[in-house]
Formats: structure tokens, sequence, C-alpha cells
């Protein structure tokens, strides 16, 4: 079955590569489940609720695949919020713009490079597209009007991944004292993709790619990359380049200087959280 699902690629793939202008658009959904185990033990139902309300627009994403033959660029479509809702000094902006930029990737050179903005100053990562050794299973099922091919791989976690993290229980040598949990961070993960051949490219979402055919979804750990729709050769097709304004520097080099940032502003805003309020102090 799985020489017959080969065959059937290398066929698909000769027809369709003389025509040298494709171009397309996917669009994806990305969707991370959320870890309520970080909460404490006593929280309520409706507490943890609450959390996942406001964690949902950090954890579910659009995205948009842009590619040719060689290249491609993806990025978050993000909606205007309504004044009070968005920017600001807060974590949360300086995560948003700090962890995603318009990635670009070059099959050809197997480099990527993506533009990213962190307190004030733009950098511009470059670095090699991950080398992962996908082993195709030969199952199959349809997504969408496409038929779909699984395969496999395990990958490095990225350091600033964040639902690379897990709780885990840890016993204390203590009678009186409760088990505690701390987190874990978890090195390699499996990685689930399903690409098409139907539409024969090497591109997939964020930094996956590599295999014969279109990625359309990936599961990674706790987070789903889903294809919801594909646009192939339409009458506007947009130029793909990379970013060239920036700070230049890797992944590895741009992760250090991250976690120390992250690290000032934790203590900032420890430091303000306890001693700021006064203890009611005004009221009444």
């Amino acid at each position: 079955m799985k020489k017959k699902v080969l065959l059937i690629i290398a066929i698909i793939f000769t027809g369709v590569l003389s025509a040298q202008d494709f171009y397309g658009e996917a669009t994806y959904m990305s969707k991370t489940k959320t870890d309520t185990s970080f909460l404490p033990e006593d929280a309520s139902p409706q507490q943890k609720k609450r959390f996942e309300e406001r964690m949902k627009a950090f954890n579910e994403k659009t995205f948009v695949l842009k590619f040719n033959r060689n290249e491609s660029t993806y990025k978050e479509e993000k909606e205007l919020s309504a004044p009070g809702q968005g920017g600001g000094r807060g974590p949360g902006n300086f995560l948003g713009t700090a962890m995603a930029g318009e990635k670009y990737k070059n099959l050809k050179d197997g480099e990527w490079i993506e533009q990213r903005d962190m307190m004030g100053k733009t950098f511009l990562i470059k670095d090699s597209i991950p080398n992962l050794e996908w082993k195709i299973t030969g199952e199959t099922r349809m997504i969408g009007q496409y038929q779909a091919i699984k395969a496999t791989a395990v990958k490095n976690n990225n350091e600033l991944d964040f639902s690379a993290f897990r709780r885990r229980g840890r016993n204390n040598s203590s009678d009186d004292k409760k088990e505690e949990k701390v987190a874990e961070k978890v090195d390699q993960i499996e990685i689930t993709a399903w690409f098409t051949p139907q539409i024969p490219v090497q591109h997939g979402p964020a930094e996956y790619a590599g295999l014969p055919g279109l990625i359309l979804e990936v599961n990674s750990g706790k987070t789903t990359l889903l294809c919801s729709k594909i646009v192939v050769n339409p009458e506007d097709k947009e130029e793909i380049k990379p970013a060239t304004k920036g700070k230049e520097t890797n992944e590895e080099e741009y992760n250090v200087l991250f976690n120390e940032k992250m690290k000032e502003m934790s203590e900032r805003f420890g430091r303000g959280g306890r001693g700021g309020g006064g203890g009611g102090r005004g009221r009444g």
C-alpha cells in the first residue's frame, strides 16, 4: 500500500511540475488546547472556564500561507480591535509582537527569515529550515476535497514554545505537605502531518515543509493547524519576498535575549503587584 501511494505521488509531481508560474494561498486555523493544570488545584469549574475564554484569543488564530514553487510566506491574519481592547504595553502585547512575525521560507536555500519586534527594537531572524525525517505511513483520508496522506516525524521543541511545557507531580518528603506541581519541558515531540500530492509543492504552515505535497494539517502536542481554504493560481498574485529590515540574528541568540527580557518584565510586574497598591488605601 505504501509503495502504491509513493508511486501516485511521483506521477502527480511529474505531470504538474511543468507549470513554472504556480502560485497558491492556503488559510489555516490554529488551535492550542488550554492547559488548566497551571491553575490552583481548588479552582472552580467557573474559574477554569473564564481562564479558557481569556486564553481563546491567544490560542485560536488564523494564518495565511502564500507560496510558489520554491518560496512561501506565513503570516497571522489579525482583526482590528475596538478602542481599549488592543495595544498597550502589557506582557500580552509584548508576547504577540516578539513571538510572531511573517515567516519566509526558501526551500532551495533551506533558509527561513522572520521579522519580529521586541521592546521597540526590530530583529531579523535568519536560520535553517528544520530538516525533519518524515515517515510516510500510507494512511489516507479526505480533508475537504483533497486526498491527504499521513506522515510522522519527531522534532526538538523550540525554546519559546510554551505549549511544550506541562505540569507533573512531585512527591514531597514532609508528611503534612501536599504534592507540589512543577513545570516540566518536553524536549522532543512527535508530529503528525497530512499532506496532499494534488498540490505538488513541499510547503506547509509555520516551520513545517519537506513533504511531497502541500501540508494540510499538523498536530503537534496541544496545537493543531488545519487548512480551511485553498486558492490556486488566482488572478491577483502577490510577490513572495522576505523582510529585510532589522538587526540580524539567529533563532538561538534571539531566544536567549527573549528569555532575558521576559525575566526582567516578570520582576518588574511582580514588584508593581506587591508594592504598588498600598493595601487598599484610599477606599471608603
